[in-house]
């Protein structure tokens, strides 16, 4: 009986058990012949391993990626990064393009092994062969530039991306900023966007608006303005997201005066304020005592359309009832119950405001 069942399950399963066998008996041949570096080529092995992905892309059962991606792991985990980076290479000579996951993971291989001109290829590798590169490939190849601290490697680095022949090079720099400073690197990202203005690709509105952000996250309250007059000089002209940047970052450092300030000259060039800057300037004329300047811009939100959010509902109740205003902060704690009825309230607000 038990032998009538395994022939009947090998009858009706022949192709699936046949390609798990094959990938795993040349997964295990492969592997142990890694170990074994010095008796097989480069060329070799890159080749076998290449055939065998091509056929496993014939059969749906298996993903051609996933194994492409546990070959190249069983090479990083060998010590041979240049076989494992040679296997993308190949197949896109073949039309054959993989996802971002086979590239992240020679990434990381990579800054384990300490090797930045071969993250440096990758990542390359990456930019030509993915159009769309995810966030996640930045951060790790930020992470492995910055931890390093060594201003020379990530120049170069630097000028390698931009000597390819890409067309959005400036995007790709930009998110190496961003990527820099999201990761804590902020030194690191502030140099490289120093480094931008002598080159030919020169940093842009969203360079600024990122670098901005990064200066008014540290507290650096004179440089980022310093970095926003600079800006103009250079025939950039701010967005809302720049005065957003700007007013906020003024706001968590109670310089209610050149929020004042920044606010008209927005105004002046004919920015409309959307909810973010309502909510930066009520907060600064809020925490500072000047509340009916801020009920005047709340009132001005509602006439221009622009619906607040819970989170100014919050701060404008907060500071009413630090200035005694009960009655009128009972009014807009119903008013806003009514419009955000269902919506989760920050725990904060609750324990706040209650």
């Amino acid at each position: 009986m038990a032998v009538f069942l395994v022939q009947g399950f090998v009858k009706h399963s022949q192709i699936r058990v046949s390609c798990v066998w094959s990938f795993s008996v040349l997964s295990n041949s492969i592997g142990n012949r890694l170990s074994l570096s010095t008796q097989v080529s480069l060329e070799e092995t890159a080749d076998e391993i290449v055939n065998h992905i091509l056929a496993a892309g014939e059969d749906h059962s298996v993903s051609r990626e996933e194994v492409c991606i546990s070959y190249m792991r069983k090479l990083c985990a060998a010590g041979n990064l240049l076989a494992a980076a040679r296997i993308p290479q190949t197949l896109r000579g073949k039309h054959i393009f993989l996802g971002p996951r086979a590239y992240n993971c020679l990434l990381e291989a990579a800054d384990r092994k300490n090797d930045i001109d071969m993250l440096s290829q990758v990542f390359k590798d990456l930019l030509v062969s993915c159009g769309s590169v995810r966030f996640t490939s930045y951060l790790i190849v930020a992470r492995a530039l910055g931890k390093r601290n060594d201003p020379a490697m990530l120049l170069n680095f630097i000028r390698d991306v931009c000597e390819m022949d890409f067309p959005r090079v400036d995007v790709v720099l930009n998110r190496v900023i961003f990527a820099l400073g999201k990761s804590g690197h902020v030194d690191n990202a502030l140099l490289v966007f120093d480094h931008m203005k002598s080159l030919k690709c020169k940093p842009d509105l969203v360079t600024h608006n990122t670098v901005l952000a990064i200066l008014g996250r540290l507290g650096r309250v004179d440089d980022m303005l310093r970095e926003f007059t600079f800006m103009k000089t250079v025939d950039l002209v701010p967005d809302i997201v720049t005065y957003n940047t700007v007013l906020n970052s003024l706001r968590k450092m109670g310089r209610l005066d050149l929020c004042l300030v920044h606010f008209k000259e927005m105004n002046d060039r004919g920015i409309q304020p959307d909810v973010l800057t309502c909510k930066a300037l009520i907060e600064s004329l809020g925490r500072s005592g000047n509340i009916e300047e801020a009920l005047r811009v709340f009132d001005q939100m509602k006439y221009k359309q622009i619906r607040p959010s819970i989170h100014i509902y919050r701060a404008l109740i907060f500071c009413l009832k630090r200035m005694g205003k009960t009655e009128l902060a009972l009014k807009f704690s119903a008013e806003m119950k009514e419009l955000f009825q269902g919506s989760v309230v920050p725990r904060d607000f609750q324990y706040k405001n209650r």
